[in-house]
């Protein structure tokens, strides 16, 4: 054996001379040039090879020279070896379907011109063995040998053809908003919005301000304010381009919704008619920057117990503006650091000793030619993780002087005689109207967020539909978009953004007509709308920066750049968590207000209802039900939302009453159940977007257009259910069977929808300089290039 020892031992010549071992040669090469069988694997097939009766005994020696794992072929006969198998194959196509048995015959009988009946029947069946031995998929491993050389034929880009019209979905798509998207799109495509390259942070700021000047210019920064103080009265449109912008840089969003939404937004709902008049103008006009100062070192959320101090002083009719420590310095505060003139400070006003809660105060902070104002101290923000055009800093307060006036006193005054006065007696629901300055905010973040969505997902289908990666031996390289893994990464994600959109549309109309009976009801959905658009936006965001691979890493491809930008709207305008936690809080105040006088047929009458409900929804006939057509309805689909909600609250509320009963506090009930009451939040938002979803698939005049939004629906439920499909089994709402069937339809629906993939992410209508990806015009320049 020593002789083994040496790569001169295993020659072609060894197999080529030999005719028992020509039929087992397309198995040789596969065996090492495969590259994952082990060791022990080859040595397993060469002991297989040796206890073959029909090779004799020095086709055996030759054999075991090619199969020693401790002495591999040389490379350069590997080469020669598949060199003369294609050679010694003819013009045997790599269409045919055959295994590297088949092969290995075909050259035998080529070879010697025998016809195929001089392999026995056995022998043709050890041949078969020993393939399976291989472990390897044999017609694919035959087509990789035959196929010459490296290089793949070329196929066309072709853009895909929609299979509805694209202006029609983009109108769905802007629903009641489509004349301010428009306006905003023509905007956003002058040649004055343009990216600047590499910016310094100073550069990026003073550009931010610069394109915040443009939009103030068109009277975009005043379409909420009343109309004798400059504006249009429309609140809606103020939305929509304040979601629009979001198509373009994200700085120029926060800034201008620090502007003319905070800022301006505090002095319009808390201030009175006097303070539109005085300041409003300016504001709009952009000749007074400011900003919105609540947030504090020791106070984000828990805004209640904030600790700038606003102490009323009789003597000189004046408010003293104080930062009593550190904690209570104002932190993140947009408009702070270089441009802003005056804030919008959140304090605790005292009068005559007594606390009246948190107040608003517009105070100075820098004069006309920007100087920062005796006793305010202003500390840069500096480098952040994105957002960087926004100048945003830290503010303290050393006894700062404000007249009377300055006070926002909409819900509460100090009046002339130094007494406080309220129209709301109660001091919470003075603080929580106040608070409904946010809820405005918290409906535009969730809108920038599904917008910037909407780019992301763009910048990555169109990258996906050009990029060209693998695929069978002999083919051209496939769209990586056709690939199982890519579509059920983009796919969903797109889903998501159109049951998003049309969410937000609901939202919107819900914040515009409230009134006080609906007040508490819409804020809770504003704030669950809000966290759930920004982690799904995130979510989307970083799948598609992961689907554009190396790209998506490139600043000038952009993804990289939103999914910085936004990354912090998970935390302002609210926590996700702590809003999350609002809005089960909520939920749990009106389930328990239904038997807040436990009327003896209150609850029966509900118990009888929930027990009716399990009896039909978990009825084995339904549970079982793995009919694509069943799995597919709308009905099906939104019983499983609505179940899945309700019984959520059920236990939420018998959980903290069980609590409750054991003497626990209200504060320590509510908090051990916090994971339980993320996913009541959760599961109430995602039946509110299903039920959007299908309010908008039926609204739909075009039948193509109903078509695809059915499909689309049913791919965001599919998802949303095997995301939790956990929860499902142990519910008894689905069984095993039913849960692969889901499986299966998600995977279905990807597969169906995956050739309008360009078609859908075109639909959003996002302008090609807004993205300002270069990865994403490749596919109009491939196709450009197939049509020369």
């Amino acid at each position: 054996m020593a002789q083994e020892t040496s790569h001169t031992n295993a020659k072609l010549s060894d197999l080529t001379e030999h005719e028992d071992l020509i039929p087992i040669m397309p198995m040789i090469y596969v065996a090492w040039s495969d590259g994952d069988l082990t060791s022990d694997e080859v040595r397993n097939i060469r002991a297989r090879a040796a206890e073959q009766d029909w090779l004799s005994e020095e086709a055996k020696r030759r054999l075991a020279r090619w199969l020693n794992p401790d002495d591999p072929p040389a490379p350069r006969e590997m080469t020669q070896l598949l060199k003369w198998m294609r050679e010694a194959s003819g013009d045997m196509s790599t269409d045919e379907r055959m295994s590297l048995a088949d092969l290995g015959a075909h050259i035998a009988r080529l070879e010697w011109g025998e016809e195929e009946e001089w392999l026995h029947e056995g022998e043709r069946e050890a041949l078969d063995a020993l393939e399976d031995a291989l472990g390897i998929a044999g017609e694919e491993a035959c087509r990789n040998l035959l196929s010459p050389g490296q290089t793949r034929p070329k196929q066309p880009v072709a853009k895909p053809t929609p299979e509805f019209e694209l202006e029609r979905m983009t109108r769905v798509l802007d629903g009641p908003d489509r004349e301010t998207w428009q306006q905003m799109r023509e905007l956003l495509q002058r040649p004055e919005f343009e990216y600047l390259e590499s910016p310094t942070i100073e550069e990026h700021r003073q550009q931010v301000l610069e394109w915040l000047d443009i939009l103030a210019d068109e009277g975009i920064g005043a379409l909420s304010y009343p109309e004798d103080v400059g504006g249009e009265g429309d609140f809606r449109s103020f939305l929509t381009a304040f979601e629009s912008l979001a198509m373009f840089d994200q700085s120029l969003v926060i800034k201008f919704g620090v502007q003319f939404g905070l800022f301006g937004g505090s002095i319009y709902f808390l201030g009175t008619e006097r303070h539109h008049e005085e300041y409003l103008p300016s504001v709009g006009n952009l000749d007074l920057l400011g900003g919105f100062a609540m947030t504090e070192e020791g106070h984000g959320s828990n805004v209640r117990d904030i600790e700038t101090v606003a102490e009323y002083d009789p003597r000189s009719d004046e408010f003293v503006i104080t930062t009593p420590c550190d904690s209570a310095r104002k932190i993140y505060i947009g408009n702070a650091a270089r441009d802003g003139r005056m804030m919008s400070v959140f304090a605790q006003l005292y009068v005559d000793g007594e606390s009246y809660g948190v107040h608003a105060f517009l105070v100075p902070v820098r004069d006309e030619e920007g100087n920062v104002l005796p006793d305010v101290r202003i500390e840069d923000g500096g480098q952040k993780m994105g957002l960087n055009g926004v100048d945003n800093g830290r503010i303290w307060f050393d006894e700062v002087r404000v007249p009377r006036d300055n006070m926002l006193d909409e819900h509460g005054r100090v009046e002339d005689d130094g007494t406080y006065t309220s129209s709301i007696p109660s001091d919470t629901k003075r603080f929580f109207t106040m608070l409904g300055t946010l809820v405005g905010g918290r409906v535009s973040i969730a809108a920038a967020a599904t917008t910037a969505l909407k780019s992301a997902l763009t910048i990555a289908t169109r990258y996906g539909e050009s990029r060209r990666q693998f695929g069978p031996a002999g083919e051209p390289e496939q769209s990586i978009m056709d690939y199982r893994t890519h579509k059920r990464r983009l796919m969903p994600a797109i889903a998501r953004a159109y049951a998003l959109n049309f969410t937000l549309h609901h939202l919107k109309t819900r914040y515009i007509e409230r009134d006080d009976e609906d007040q508490r009801e819409v804020e809770a959905l504003a704030a669950g709308m809000k966290a759930y658009a920004t982690w799904t936006a995130l979510d989307g965001v970083q799948t598609a920066r992961e689907c554009c691979g190396g790209q998506g890493y490139v600043s000038d491809n952009r993804i990289c750049e939103i999914r910085r930008d936004i990354d912090v709207f998970a935390t302002f305008e609210g926590d996700n968590t702590v809003l999350m936690l609002l809005v089960a809080r909520g939920l749990l105040s009106k389930f328990q207000h239904q038997f807040q006088d436990e009327r003896f047929f209150s609850i029966v009458r509900y118990v009888a209802k929930q027990a009716a409900t399990a009896v039909k929804t978990l009825n084995p006939s339904l549970t079982r039900n793995t009919d694509p057509e069943h799995l597919r309805s709308a009905e099906f689909q939104l019983n499983a939302f609505q179940y899945r909600a309700d019984d959520l609250l059920r236990s939420a509320a018998q959980r903290i009453q069980d609590r409750l009963q054991s003497d626990m506090t209200a504060f320590d009930a509510f908090n051990e159940v916090q994971d339980h009451l993320m996913s009541l939040a959760k599961a109430h938002i995602e039946r509110t977007v299903m039920e959007q979803f299908q309010a908008a698939v039926e609204s739909a005049d075009d039948p193509a257009i109903a078509n695809m939004l059915e499909d689309l629906r049913s791919l965001f439920a599919m998802e949303r259910i095997h995301e939790d499909i956990g929860w499902y089994l142990e519910s008894g709402y689905v069984e095993p069977p039913k849960s692969k069937a889901i499986r299966g339809q998600l995977n279905t629906l990807c597969d169906e929808l995956r050739p309008q993939a360009v078609p859908l992410v075109d639909a959003f209508d996002i302008p090609a300089n807004c993205l300002g990806a270069p990865i994403a015009q490749r596919l109009d320049e491939h196709a450009e290039q197939a049509a020369e």
